[in-house]
């Protein structure tokens, strides 16, 4: 018998790219102080890999290949720099005749180079949208595509919102840092942002063939642990890290054998994950005891997890006080989404009926207008209902919209009812 062909690594260093990019800009940028470089250099670290591992082989240890292949090329652009030497000569004479500068008395410096990135993209320099579209890119990995999925936003936009962000930081030279003081709270709110769509990126993919990318939601969870220890008195980042425990939590329950979505109100929740439920609570804990005044958007998304993560059956769940929670977060942080939800909520706790009303009283909204989950929904209330053949075409239209593969192949089977 023929020896067979070796398989096409290709696949691999997508994976692995896909996997490492995130760690190794933030590391590069942290020589280089500019993330466009930083991501570039990442860049050509993947197309030496495309030239070198189908002839070469895949490495043992591909990512830290990728990591110390893009740190050589970050090296050697410093060394080209034209005032390398001079300015490495004028810095080593300031430093034999300057003091070093006191650091604030609450320092805590984090030594975690994508904690670092996600603050520099955060920062005040550029508009709210852009930090969260660029730190998306280069710390999730997501793409332009993936991101204007992310925000119901056309994706010239955020391609647009990209590049100028990029741009922005390095004609500001702005520092690759983890700020001190006031200038840390005033990103507060971006980072938390960032993070929680970076974790809503893995816990339910826009596009692929997969359902789940439980790296994002890793890399997302840990950060919001590292911020939970930075900033204790901060009651929305105990919130969020609880959110995040949460919804993980249900993480092996929301696939099936052959990596096929699985509803809520078919998980078998015994294999929800106890522990991460039970951090969970101690984190909604923490938030609730710093908090001084009425709870923020990350709050009270976290009570009606816990309002999940209580109930052992899904008859359980106390649908009464979910509705009431979204009811709150739709007046703290209105949204159309935050509407849809509430609409789910309210459905379960009054009836279809009263569900479906919300629901159409949405479908004239602009940013729904391509977003399947509306169509989703109102088809399952159609079902509720007894309206089989409109539920149908609801599936089949909020199919159409699906970018997931999972999820479309989910709502066409929705659609064709019950085998």
């Amino acid at each position: 018998m023929s020896p067979q062909p070796p398989a096409d690594p290709r696949h691999a260093i997508e994976t692995v790219f896909r996997l490492e990019s995130p760690r190794i800009i933030a590391a590069v940028a942290r020589l280089v102080r500019d993330v466009g470089i930083a991501e570039e250099l990442a860049q050509d670290a993947l197309v030496a890999a495309l030239e070198q591992w189908p002839r070469d082989g895949v490495p043992d240890n591909p990512g830290a290949w990728l990591m110390a292949t893009a740190r050589r090329r970050a090296v050697d652009l410093i060394r080209r720099r034209e005032n390398y030497a001079r300015k490495l000569q004028e810095i080593g004479r300031s430093l034999e005749t300057t003091a070093p500068p006191e650091e604030p008395a609450d320092s805590d410096d984090i030594d975690d180079d994508l904690l670092r990135l996600v603050f520099t993209a955060c920062h005040p320099v550029l508009s709210a949208e852009a930090r969260i579209a660029l730190t998306l890119r280069l710390l999730g990995g997501l793409t332009t595509a993936e991101i204007a999925r992310a925000f119901l936003t056309p994706e010239p936009t955020v391609a647009q919102r990209i590049v100028r962000a990029k741009k922005t930081l390095a004609t500001r030279n702005i520092a690759f840092e983890v700020p001190y003081g006031p200038e840390r709270e005033a990103r507060l709110g971006s980072v938390l942002d960032v993070i929680y769509l970076i974790f809503n990126e893995g816990y339910a993919a826009t596009a692929g063939d997969d359902w789940l990318r439980p790296a994002l939601c890793e890399d997302a969870l840990r950060l919001a642990r590292v911020l939970s220890g930075l900033m204790p008195k901060e009651p929305e980042v105990h919130a969020l890290t609880s959110l995040l425990e949460f919804q993980a939590s249900r993480a092996a329950a929301r696939t099936g054998p052959d990596g096929e979505p699985v509803l809520l109100k078919d998980q078998n929740r015994r294999r929800w994950n106890r522990m991460l439920i039970a951090r969970g609570i101690t984190a909604l804990h923490r938030a609730d005891a710093a908090s001084t005044g009425a709870p923020g958007p990350y709050a009270l998304q976290a009570a009606i997890a816990a309002c999940h993560a209580h109930a052992y059956t899904y008859e359980e769940t106390d649908w009464t006080s979910i509705a009431t929670l979204y009811g709150l977060l739709a007046a703290r942080a209105p949204s159309p989404v935050v509407e849809l939800n509430r609409a789910v909520a309210v459905s379960m706790a009054e009836g279809p009926a009263q569900g479906l009303a919300i629901v159409d009283a949405l479908a004239a909204e602009p940013t729904l207008r391509d977003y399947h989950l509306l169509p989703s929904v109102r088809g399952d209330l159609l079902a509720r209902l007894g309206r089989t053949a409109e539920a149908r075409e609801e599936f089949v239209r909020a199919a159409g919209l699906a970018r997931n593969e999972r999820e479309r192949e989910l709502l066409l089977r929705r659609a064709a009812g019950p085998s």
